[in-house]
């Protein structure tokens, strides 16, 4: 048996530095981080609710939930006679057009 191939076996390492224009020392830079624009600072004001809706969207037997709203879904869930719960409507009804709110728990990743 050959030696345990690592990663870097196959992809060179590479850290890229950037020069200050002072004092043309190289620094390490900082990597950014994403932070969706849709978030309050302090964190969400409803995290019982949000969790409820994220509950519905990983629940299979309402569809699927990738390319549509929740209400989206809730709707054609309830034309399809699989009986989604009240309370998901409720509140999205309650929030109307916060994205936070609306969008389903997979909106953010790109498909």
């Amino acid at each position: 048996m050959g030696r345990k191939r690592l990663i870097t076996d196959s992809f060179q390492v590479v850290k890229r530095q950037r020069q200050d224009s002072d004092t043309k020392e190289g620094t390490l830079q900082p990597e950014a981080v994403l932070v969706p624009a849709d978030v309050p600072a302090g964190g969400s004001l409803h995290p019982a609710q949000l969790k409820m809706l994220k509950q519905f969207d990983l629940s299979w037997e309402y569809g699927p939930c990738t390319g549509i709203t929740r209400l989206q879904r809730w709707e054609r869930a309830k034309s399809l006679g699989l009986s989604p719960p009240l309370t998901v409507w409720e509140t999205l009804m309650e929030h109307e057009g916060d994205p936070s709110f609306m969008h389903c728990l997979w909106h953010d990743y790109p498909l």
